[in-house]
């Protein structure tokens, strides 16, 4: 699994701060994948690298919050 944290709104977008959910997002496009909402506050994917599934998420709740989030997928 891998965990894109950043804090969710567009004020965040591109900065510093959201550089783990950028790459959550960039192995989605290069995968082919598309991130969906799920029930535990988080966009989610899943893609095969190396032939290997791996589940891709990022948390829709501020960076000091995503335990909660990521405690339940």
């Amino acid at each position: 699994m891998v965990v894109g944290l950043g804090n969710p709104g567009a004020e965040y977008a591109g900065t510093r701060h959201n550089v783990g959910a950028d790459v959550v997002v960039e192995l989605c496009h290069r995968h082919g994948a598309h991130l969906r909402r799920s029930r535990e506050q988080a966009l989610v994917a899943e893609v095969r690298i190396d032939g290997r599934r791996v589940a891709l998420a990022f948390p829709q709740t501020f960076m000091n919050e995503s335990g909660r989030s990521v405690g339940r997928l």
